[in-house]
């Protein structure tokens, strides 16, 4: 059986993986993520797992390659990483009390073959109040977080309800990763 690297060193997508109780490796990729402003959200995520995929692929031929990446849409508007305190109190203001979307896009590589699929999730808040969202950003959790939030820490308490994969909202779809391995042959 050939080797599975995850082409990332988050480590949200490091304990998703784990869980399926794969054996991998995890390599950093350094891709440039600069992306077309046309693009829509889901379109994004796969092209950004893609790269990554590939540049690891390149190294690794006779490897799976799995390459992800998330990011928060309100409409067509991507929510990145907060750079500041003020940044992530306006994408928390901009969320509270509405539903957006997180798209999460997967590329598995192994030689000539390739996999690409994206999940979608929407997800409601609460309607927060400006201490809500002055104790969230208190607590230092939104700034390496697409979106201001994170579902699977503290962020979960701004949640009112979420249709759709909630381990796609935390980083990796780990079940469509599972079967799309199993149909690529990786595992038995």
């Amino acid at each position: 059986m050939s080797n599975l690297i995850l082409a990332s060193q988050s480590p949200r997508r490091k304990d998703l993986l784990q869980q399926l109780q794969l054996s991998f490796t995890t390599i950093s990729s350094n891709v440039d993520e600069t992306v077309e402003p046309h693009l829509k959200p889901h379109e994004v995520v796969m092209e950004l797992a893609l790269r990554k995929a590939k540049e690891i692929s390149a190294l690794h031929p006779d490897s799976y390659v799995l390459g992800s990446d998330t990011v928060v849409a309100q409409g067509d508007a991507i929510l990145g990483k907060p750079q500041s305190e003020e940044e992530a109190r306006e994408m928390l203001v901009m969320l509270s009390g509405k539903t957006h979307s997180v798209y999460t896009g997967v590329a598995i590589l192994f030689g000539d073959e390739q996999t690409l699929f994206y999940e979608k999730t929407d997800v409601t808040f609460w309607e927060l109040t400006s201490r809500e969202i002055d104790e969230y950003i208190a607590s230092e959790e939104p700034f390496d977080k697409a979106g201001a939030y994170g579902i699977q820490g503290l962020g979960a308490k701004l949640v009112k309800e979420i249709k759709g994969d909630y381990f796609s909202v935390v980083g990796l779809p780990i079940s469509k990763v599972y079967r799309a391995l199993r149909e690529m042959g990786h595992l038995q």
